[in-house]
């Protein structure tokens, strides 16, 4: 399925660092899953995808920082998780 085009980012935003990680770590496990690596290969690509992991957790960590900064700037720890349901 085609992607979604989006509006260009930063190279070193948040945003495109996970975008560029996750998609590295789809790559990742798809070749993996392909089953043609040998063991010290497979190995190799287990430490990458750890590192693309914690890539992407610390980009969404900084994602969800700038929300909360955005949703009230004077108390970012005060802020609640969005309910969609308000919205109706």
């Amino acid at each position: 399925m085609p992607r979604k085009s989006l509006p260009a980012v930063s190279p070193a935003s948040p945003v495109a660092d996970f975008e560029a990680s996750m998609q590295a770590l789809e790559d990742l496990v798809g070749r993996m899953e392909a089953g043609d690596m040998s063991l010290e290969e497979s190995l190799a690509a287990y430490e990458r995808g750890v590192g693309l992991y914690r890539r992407c957790q610390d980009a969404l960590e900084q994602a969800e920082l700038r929300v909360r900064l955005l949703s009230d700037p004077a108390n970012p720890d005060e802020a609640r998780p969005f309910d969609a349901s308000e919205d109706a």
